[in-house]
């Protein structure tokens, strides 16, 4: 398909009003270029704390470094890292994402889930656990939700842009010289076709197939289940996601961190961690 003037050309797994703000801070941006990730990762005795913030995407750019946001590919890096380390016995990942591209989030994923066994990997909702950051966060032990969190949005979408009046207003006549029949099917400057528009809901439907057949797995329910029972693609609250089965359980980042140190190390918590930058 043609390229389209904006970001909704992807499919996105992530709140719509996100979308919104993520393109309209993009269009400052004159560039795109690859920068150093700007996550962090903690440590307190021997639990571990990745963050897991802000709108998600496969690769790390100029965006995330100047507006916060995870890349898969970074995240899986710095949690392989922690899966090896001895001397961490346990992974605490802190959410707060209306989530991003689809790109790169079931390979993130599955690596999260088939590393379940090795050592205890805990997802603590504070406060947004949105579509791709909540697929991402329902491949953990545990989804603990803080009272005032919320999870959800499980959907995927994309949209199409015709500007072809507007530019017959202005007096602009497009014509497309293309080889390959499909070439510049989707473009922005025409109307769409049904036979485009057909191309692109099997997109999204393929997109949201996968995307619940993941959480389905990891939540040990069906596929099924997880369309029918966890929201259709709205956000719930803390107490909803716990009866809906979207959730294990309310309470804080602190009181998770006091549960886990207790359970697992036996040592005092020190009340700030060190941080490390991860480059």
């Amino acid at each position: 398909m043609l390229a389209m003037p904006t970001l909704y050309d992807v499919p996105w797994a992530i709140l719509p009003e996100a979308l919104e703000k993520y393109i309209k801070e993009s269009q400052k941006i004159q560039a795109i270029e690859s920068r150093p990730d700007a996550s962090r990762a903690e440590k307190k005795g021997r639990i571990a704390w990745l963050p897991l913030y802000g709108p998600i995407s496969q690769k790390p750019d100029m965006w995330m470094e100047m507006f916060g946001g995870t890349s898969t590919e970074e995240f899986g890096a710095v949690f392989d890292g922690m899966i090896a380390d001895n001397n961490i016995a346990v992974i605490l990942i802190e959410v707060d994402s209306p989530g991003g591209s689809v790109y790169g989030v079931h390979e993130l994923s599955e690596k999260i889930y088939n590393s379940r066994g090795k050592k205890p990997i805990v997802a603590v909702v504070n406060s947004l656990a949105a579509s791709a950051a909540y697929h991402i966060a329902s491949a953990v032990d545990e989804i603990v939700v803080t009272p005032s969190g919320e999870v959800g949005s499980i959907g995927v979408y994309t949209m199409h842009t015709d500007v072809s009046e507007y530019e017959k207003q202005m007096g602009i006549k497009r014509t497309f010289i293309q080889a390959g029949k499909y070439k510049t099917e989707g473009n922005p400057y025409q109307p769409l076709a049904t036979e485009a528009e057909k191309a692109i809901q099997e997109r999204v439907d393929e997109y949201y197939d996968a995307m619940t057949a993941d959480i389905g797995k990891y939540r040990g329910t069906t596929q099924l289940g997880v369309k029918r029972s966890f929201a259709g693609g709205r956000v719930v609250g803390a107490r909803d996601a716990v009866n809906r089965g979207m959730a294990d359980r309310i309470g804080t980042l602190e009181s998770e961190v006091q549960r886990l140190h207790t359970k697992r190390t036996k040592r005092t918590i020190r009340s700030q961690f060190d941080l490390v930058r991860i480059k």
